[in-house]
């Protein structure tokens, strides 16, 4: 007979070692936030937002998806008519990743892709208020929208530009460390 310990079920765990798991594996833990229901509340826009505690997020989904109908509604079809599916729909992605990256953080992990500084980060204010600003130009007739609309393409190109130039940045910090490029 062996002098090792029995390993059926039922044995108690060896003295000194690990307290035995119960049968159904590691405790059960409550998340903080349910990435479903926080999709589920953007239905409305930025309601999950709302959710996550993401307050300046919220206002600018609202106002970017009020705003795209708006201006649709008022005669400036394009480029608006189609943001209004592109705010709607980026603001369900945004919710579920949001809540996501909250559940991450809370326990212990690294939130993927999601810098933990700029979960509320000064470009949504200053959205918020490039926004405002617009439309109180607009209001006083000091700003014309509709001279203004045939100038919006300068808007993708100076976005694009911003993504060529940190996607170069970053290519060039990750071969200066001596790691093997990202492609």
């Amino acid at each position: 007979m062996s002098s090792q310990p029995s390993s059926h079920p039922g044995a108690a765990p060896p003295p000194g070692g690990p307290p035995a798991l119960p049968p159904g594996g590691a405790p059960y833990v409550r998340l903080p936030k349910s990435p479903g229901l926080a999709a589920f509340l953007s239905l409305f826009p930025g309601l999950g937002q709302v959710y996550n505690g993401q307050i300046a997020r919220a206002f600018v989904f609202f106002f970017g998806f009020v705003g795209a109908i708006y201006l649709t509604a008022s005669g400036h079809e394009f480029p608006f008519a189609f943001m209004i599916p592109f705010v709607y729909l980026f603001n369900m992605i945004d919710a579920w990743k949001g809540a996501t990256a909250i559940n991450t953080r809370f326990l212990g992990g690294k939130a993927e892709s999601v810098d933990l500084d700029a979960v509320e980060s000064p470009a949504w204010g200053a959205s918020l208020v490039g926004i405002g600003l617009l439309v109180l130009l607009s209001n006083l007739g000091w700003l014309d929208l509709d001279r203004l609309a045939r100038w919006w393409p300068l808007v993708l190109i100076a976005v694009g530009s911003w993504f060529l130039y940190g996607s170069f940045q970053k290519k060039k910090a990750g071969e200066s460390a001596d790691e093997p490029p990202v492609l």
